[in-house]
């Protein structure tokens, strides 16, 4: 038993040395590794912060993107109007010229069909009025105008 004894006084020393021995290294140690871990910590909440800021700053930027969308929407919209009223405007011209020329047109084409009419009309009456006359002249009728005109050319 004096040889057990002596072991676990030999332990108890050879601990209580160790223990005084590497105390120090040993709280520095763990010291460093805490002090490590709080700089980590420490960094890493920084960098939430950043990050934070940044997805503040994204998010801002979005705002921006759906008001400047909204915007060129609207703009676009608006041109598409001014270019249909354009369209618009630019197809009754055209219809209204089109109205116009189809009237000159139609009017054209009525005193051309009454100049023709006319000529017919003249034509048939003097066809008529030759006719009447063959009929109605005799030849002392046509002797007396031969004069006539032997007279008026002379004189």
């Amino acid at each position: 038993m004096a040889t057990d004894t002596y072991r676990v006084m030999n332990f108890a020393v050879l601990a209580i040395g160790l223990f005084l021995v590497l105390k120090k290294p040993v709280s520095q140690a763990l010291g460093g590794r805490i002090q490590g871990i709080k700089e980590q910590l420490a960094a890493l909440e920084e960098k939430k912060r950043e990050a934070e800021a940044k997805l503040a700053e994204y998010d801002a930027k979005m705002a921006d993107l759906d008001k400047e969308t909204e915007a060129m929407l609207a703009e676009y919209v608006k041109q598409g109007e001014e270019a249909k009223a354009r369209i618009l405007k630019e197809a009754e011209a055209a219809a209204e010229r089109l109205k116009e020329q189809a009237s000159k047109n139609i009017e054209h084409e009525f005193l051309q069909a009454k100049t023709e009419l006319k000529a017919i009309i003249v034509e048939k009456a003097l066809a008529k009025a030759e006719a009447i006359i063959k009929e109605r002249i005799n030849s002392e009728d046509q002797e007396k105008l031969v004069d006539e005109y032997l007279e008026k050319v002379v004189a």
